[in-house]
């Protein structure tokens, strides 16, 4: 009997052989790319919602583990099925090979070695057989049971040459030739080739097998496991839309009550369920709110407090003030028949007596505003009339010039207008120096045609000066809100003064504030444009201050051309809560 062992030491191209390879050496590429989207992908999320977010981490976190799992699976099934039947096909063909081969002769003829691949590929694996042997003449005799398939060629060139190798035979080696194979495509299907030679002498046999059933196999199986994969991706989706809802819930609670809390509800509190820190949150938030609440009530009290004090105050002094004020006046009627040395002091007393009497009368006024109680009393005022009237009534015809036409007529209320006169011409006055320039005009509103300046001719107050640079002169920002009744009503106070200071414009209308530090005891109280401002916001109007490039300040004040729309029910002025403490007479 000749000897002959199998070995395993030829190349596996595995199933696809060289297109396997070529996959191979295109995943890196492939692999780069993917990791670049996904990057790209991580970046996008900080600008998505919260949501989004868990969901795609949820996902991503699903399909890497299902892939993982998936891979790992087809991996070790792919493994097992090639080497199950790998297996029994090279122990079919070891056995076949020893028992054809053991009855024929050294050098047996071609039809010999025919009849023998016949034999051999009759068995229960379904191979082609190839029989190489040189028969008696010494020609090469090469006995095929598929010549399309299995031929001499077909045999890949490393595999002929390991089988015809000769080995050293020792003791980790007993035989001189081996069993080898190989996987490789032929066409589209995979194949498994293997050869032997008969050890002792006679012929090379070889042998190929489909692997086309073992491929379908395994393809159902790369199937049913992206399925799955694809489910897992499902199921993690939905669960990730789930968890995002609650945790989600609690969070869109949490900031619809802050949104409330910060609209001025500050009784607004969370229901607190669960102990997790989301609860723990909810009473962070809850314990908040209730300090600020307590906060909040206490910082009203007092301000309420405080107001209460000023009014009662300035009601108080309202009848001692009556007193003296009667008292300096005779005092004033009888200053010239007094000892000289006395009548200095008398005037003293006359003065401060009525700039204490202005000041307590501001004070009151500003309390009526603190507290929500001003009101307006409307009439239709004729606005040339009144710039003159309230020019007249102080004595300032001499310093102010007007331009303006008679028959500007505006729904406000007289009063409070005169007051915003009075501030604004007297604080030129005092602190611009005359001649101070009061213009008049009316803009149109927005959609109602171009507004324009309507009146150039000086009707009171000496000679009109033609406007200054051409009649340019630098306005605030515009006011948004107009009354009804289309277009608003524009007075413009200008002197020739200095101008503001930059580092003083901000504060011009703030309560008591005086820009210079060396006249504290100047004669204004301080509270005068603050005034001014609050009864033009009342009408739902606004005063700018500027500084013009020419030189000198201006004071815009816009007023609608009808406030009774803000005189309905109990609404307050729309600025009288913006700023509580705005507005100075002396305001440079």
């Amino acid at each position: 009997m000749r000897e002959r062992s199998a070995g395993g030491d030829a190349t596996d191209d595995g199933v696809g052989g060289e297109a396997g390879k070529a996959a191979g050496a295109a995943a890196g590429p492939r692999m780069r790319r993917v990791l670049r989207g996904l990057r790209r992908a991580s970046g996008l999320l900080r600008w998505t919602s919260l949501r989004l977010r868990l969901v795609v981490v949820f996902a991503l976190v699903a399909l890497t583990a299902a892939v993982s799992a998936s891979g790992i699976a087809y991996w070790l099934n792919r493994n097992t099925v090639l080497e199950r039947t790998q297996n029994a096909v090279l122990n079919d063909f070891r056995k076949s090979l020893e028992d054809s081969t053991r009855s024929l002769p050294l050098h047996p003829r071609c039809a010999e070695l025919q009849d023998a691949a016949r034999q051999m590929a009759a068995g229960p694996q379904n191979y082609a057989v190839l029989l190489i042997g040189v028969d008696r003449e010494g020609k090469d005799c090469a006995a095929t049971t598929n010549k399309n398939l299995l031929t001499l060629d077909s045999v890949p060139r490393s595999l002929r040459t390991a089988v015809n190798e000769v080995r050293e035979v020792d003791e980790s080696n007993r035989y001189a030739h081996h069993l080898y194979w190989q996987r490789k495509e032929v066409g589209d299907a995979p194949y498994l080739v293997a050869g032997a030679k008969v050890i002792g002498g006679g012929p090379t046999g070889y042998m190929m097998k489909s692997l086309a059933t073992e491929r379908q196999d395994l393809n159902s199986l790369a199937w049913s496991l992206g399925i799955a994969t694809a489910l897992a991706l499902v199921g993690s989706a939905l669960l990730a839309q789930a968890a995002a809802t609650t945790v989600l819930r609690p969070v869109q609670r949490l900031g619809h009550a802050a949104r409330q809390l910060g609209e001025g509800r500050l009784d607004t509190r969370l229901r607190v369920t669960g102990t997790d820190e989301l609860a723990d949150l909810s009473r962070t938030f809850n314990r908040t709110a209730e300090r600020l609440e307590h906060r909040v009530e206490e910082l009203s009290g007092r301000e309420a407090a405080s107001r209460r004090f000023v009014a009662d105050m300035s009601h108080e002094l309202r009848t001692p003030l009556t007193a003296i004020t009667a008292v300096s006046e005779v005092l004033e009627e009888e200053a010239d028949s007094l000892d000289p040395m006395i009548a200095p002091a008398v005037q003293l007393v006359v003065s401060e007596t009525r700039r204490l009497n202005d000041l307590v009368e501001n004070l009151m006024e500003v309390t009526r505003f603190d507290a929500g109680t001003a009101r307006l009393v409307l009439d239709d005022v004729d606005v040339a009339d009144q710039v003159t009237a309230c020019v007249d009534a102080r004595a300032w015809l001499d310093a102010v010039e007007l331009d303006a036409d008679r028959g500007i007529v505006a729904r406000l209320d007289p009063r409070r207008l005169d007051v915003i006169l009075a501030n604004l011409i007297g604080n030129a006055l005092k602190h611009g120096g005359s001649p101070v320039r009061v213009s008049v005009h009316t803009e149109e509103a927005p959609g109602d045609g171009a507004g324009g300046r309507t009146g150039s001719t000086a009707v009171t107050g000496g000679p009109a000066a033609p406007p200054a640079s051409g009649g340019t002169e630098q306005e605030g920002p515009e006011v948004s809100g107009q009354a009804a009744g289309g277009g608003k009503l524009v007075i413009r106070v200008r002197d020739h003064g200095p101008g503001i200071p930059e580092e003083v414009l901000p504060h011009v209308f703030d309560r008591f504030y005086k820009a210079s530090a060396s006249r504290p005891r100047s004669e204004g109280s301080g509270l005068g444009l603050s005034i001014a401002l609050e009864n033009a916001h009342i009408h739902g109007g606004e005063i700018t201050a500027a500084n013009l490039p020419e030189g000198g300040a201006v004071f815009t004040l816009r007023l609608p051309m009808d406030a009774a729309p803000l005189t309905d029910g109990d609404r307050r002025d729309r600025g009288t809560a913006r700023a509580a403490d705005e507005g100075t007479e002396d305001g440079r």
